[in-house]
């Protein structure tokens, strides 16, 4: 119960920070923490996967990729509503996973990596050569989103709050999802694959679950980062973002349903703050942080975050105890010391 409590203090001290942050920040900083939403969205889903399920997936930058053409065509060729078009990439990309999550069933561990590592790799060739359908490396572009109904927002918070608002829609059922009977599934299979079968755990089902669910949150963010800059081309979706993925998740903090949250800030805003502050490359700073969260706070922010608390707890808890102590009877003192 005071896990809970502690989870729903978290959740509302987020809440209103997100509603502050736009009255505080500028244009730039605005949009940059609305990029902070999609790559959030992703690493929860990524997590779900890795994290939870304990399937390591290099290839999640692909089914962005999925999500974010699909909402640039359907956008810009068939004049949907961008809005309509988010729930539609994150279908398109989920069914994918699926798909990819059946024969995927197969393999684990360092070679269920290098199938999703040729998944990634793939998606640049492949969106440059079916040029008719993507624009190639022209990519495509479609109108910059503004605020429906004359909202008075600015497109930039008009970005953010669209970006955070679906963030939650789909925080909600992942954090419900973990909780329950599936959670506990993807973690008994994390943990021992034979022990879960034994007790009952279906593995193809569970396992392909997760990198079904994992797929559609990552292609929902995907729709979320092309409404964002409205325009899409194949170099977006390298092996880089895939990996940018995999280390905002481990920064952030595995299996930690707060972990995507930090993980993505440092993803979106380490870049920005290395060149400003040092003129360094984005990949230096990457690589160090990394090494520093690796060896000096392996369960990542989220998980130091927490521990803090926790020590902050038992050091409230013991000096209640002594307070205690110091009041009672001889006979009471006795039974708070034991």
């Amino acid at each position: 119960m005071r896990r809970d409590y502690l989870n729903w203090a978290i959740g509302a001290v987020g809440l209103a920070l997100l509603l502050v942050i736009p009255n505080v920040t500028d244009q730039f900083q605005t949009f940059m923490f609305a990029q902070v939403a999609a790559y959030a969205v992703a690493v929860v889903g990524l997590n779900i996967l890795t994290g939870y399920s304990g399937q390591i997936s290099l290839g999640n930058g692909a089914f962005m990729a999925i999500g974010s053409y699909t909402t640039a065509l359907l956008t810009a060729r068939a004049g949907w509503p961008y809005l309509v078009t988010i729930p539609v990439g994150g279908l398109l990309a989920g069914l994918v996973g699926l798909l990819v999550g059946i024969p995927a069933l197969r393999l684990r561990g360092i070679y269920l990596a290098l199938a999703t590592f040729a998944l990634a790799l793939s998606v640049t060739p492949v969106l440059n050569n079916y040029d008719k359908l993507t624009g190639g490396h022209l990519g495509v572009g479609f109108k910059a989103v503004t605020p429906p109904f004359d909202i008075p927002l600015s497109n930039e918070q008009w970005l953010y709050f669209l970006g955070w608002i679906i963030f939650f829609l789909v925080f909600v059922p992942a954090w419900l999802l973990l909780r329950g009977r599936t959670g506990r599934a993807w973690m008994a299979i994390r943990d021992s694959e034979t022990a879960a079968a034994a007790n009952g755990v279906g593995l193809a089902y569970y396992k392909t679950l997760a990198f079904g669910i994992s797929a559609f949150y990552a292609g929902v963010a995907g729709s979320l980062l092309v409404i964002d800059f409205a325009y899409v081309n194949p170099d977006s979706y390298s092996l880089n973002l895939s990996l940018q993925l995999l280390v905002a998740m481990v920064i952030g903090g595995l299996a930690n349903i707060w972990g995507p949250l930090f993980g993505a800030l440092l993803v979106v805003w380490l870049p920005y703050m290395a060149e400003k502050a040092v003129n360094s490359k984005p990949d230096l700073a990457f690589g160090a942080l990394l090494i520093v969260v690796v060896f000096l706070a392996p369960n990542g922010i989220a998980g130091l975050l927490r521990r803090g608390l926790l020590v902050l707890r038992g050091r409230r808890r013991e000096a209640g105890q002594i307070t205690g102590a110091l009041e009672a009877t001889p006979a009471e003192a006795d039974q708070i010391a034991t």
